[in-house]
């Protein structure tokens, strides 16, 4: 009996796109391999099979008591007097990083 394969179209921003395809290149599994997996384990677990959650909140003036804002400058300041600052473009991946 001849396997019959069906087309799934997707759009996906180009940069999630080429890390994912760039981590299944290195471990020599073609994207439809990966989806077809995705698709199994969907039917065998009877739902998504991972973990879906929102990202935890930023800290911002928003969310944050008086006290937590305080504590927050204080701590900075304390890092800045010690020379534990990190350079703008590094701070910046890491926050990027952790709202993902």
């Amino acid at each position: 009996m001849a396997v019959k394969s069906s087309n799934v179209m997707a759009r996906v921003e180009p940069d999630v796109k080429q890390k994912a395809e760039a981590i299944m290149n290195s471990l020599g599994l073609p994207v439809s391999v990966v989806i077809n997996a995705l698709y199994q384990q969907i039917i065998y677990t009877n739902g998504i099979p991972f973990s879906i959650t929102l990202p935890k909140k930023v800290p911002s003036l928003e969310n944050m008591t008086e006290e937590e804002f305080d504590n927050m400058l204080s701590t900075s300041l304390e890092q800045a007097k010690k020379g534990e600052g990190k350079p703008i473009d590094v701070a910046f991946d890491s926050i990027i990083e952790e709202i993902k």
